[in-house]
């Protein structure tokens, strides 16, 4: 089997500092959370920015600002800004950070309805602007899918020509108005990609660890992090990124499963690959 990749997504654009006190807002609190997390064994930090207060932002500067940080605290980690920015952002806004040409970003490949009012918006037509962006920019999109609908989208596209290899899938279940988290729903994703192609699960709040040692004992990938659970037990906060990822950790020896660096992470996703084609 081959080695975990392990992703933290270290503050996402919803939670806030009154859930957790860990999540960070500034600059230097998020290149910290990064590093803690990359000590810790994530190959892959999924980055969200805000500004001081907390408020979520595209805005191209402040993920360079952050990336640099991050850069300067652990230099080979690969950091996938995210495309999801936040309900209500435009397509060109929550594209920003392909313009700093980052290794990988993220790639919703659907709408949600995340209750009350708050809708996700990504139409197919949504899907194909922002798939074309990425690849001009020769940048590996990680699949977010949120449920099974969301695969078959991808799959549709990938047929089309609109979406291309490497396919690496990622799982986010456990959102409100997206499938469960249930084992059955897990086996049921993973059952519906290609053969050849990647995935990494998200499991949301109480099924983060649950969903992240059935990943693990199927040949999977990991993502956790304080945008996803605030919890390390029920009831007991996580003291940030690094302990939700140390647990991971954890999971993987007990599975005999041992952790991917940054660098064996760029050969299993293909990164290495687009990298040697572009010199």
């Amino acid at each position: 089997m081959e080695k975990l990749i392990i992703t933290c997504a270290i503050s996402g654009a919803e939670v806030t500092k009154e859930h957790n006190s860990y999540v960070p807002y500034t600059i230097e609190e998020t290149a910290t959370e990064a590093f803690r997390a990359y000590r810790a064994g994530a190959s892959i930090i999924h980055l969200h920015v805000r500004n001081d207060d907390g408020t979520p932002t595209q805005n191209v500067n402040r993920f360079e600002e952050a990336i640099k940080a991050i850069r300067e605290m652990c230099p080979d980690v690969i950091i996938q800004p995210s495309t999801g920015g936040a309900v209500g952002m435009s397509n060109d806004e929550r594209l920003q950070p392909t313009l700093l040409d980052p290794e990988m970003c993220t790639l919703d490949c659907g709408s949600v309805n995340f209750g009350g009012d708050e809708v996700f918006i990504n139409t197919e037509n949504d899907i194909i602007y922002f798939s074309e962006k990425i690849y001009e920019r020769n940048i590996l999109p990680e699949l977010e899918c949120f449920g099974k609908s969301h695969i078959d989208q991808v799959m549709r596209l990938y047929k089309k020509g609109y979406i291309k290899d490497h396919l690496h899938f990622s799982f986010v279940l456990g959102i409100p108005g997206g499938q469960i988290g249930s084992e059955r729903d897990f086996l049921f994703l993973k059952d519906s990609i290609p053969q050849n192609a990647t995935y990494s699960v998200a499991g949301i709040g109480r099924y983060e660890f649950a969903l992240a040692e059935l990943a693990i004992k199927h040949g999977g990938h990991v993502r956790v992090g304080l945008e996803d659970n605030i919890y390390i037990e029920k009831g007991i906060l996580t003291k940030g990124n690094e302990e939700l990822v140390q647990k991971v950790v954890s999971l993987a020896k007990k599975h005999n499963r041992e952790i991917a660096s940054p660098s064996e992470t760029r050969i299993i996703l293909g990164i290495k690959e687009r990298q040697n084609e572009n010199m």
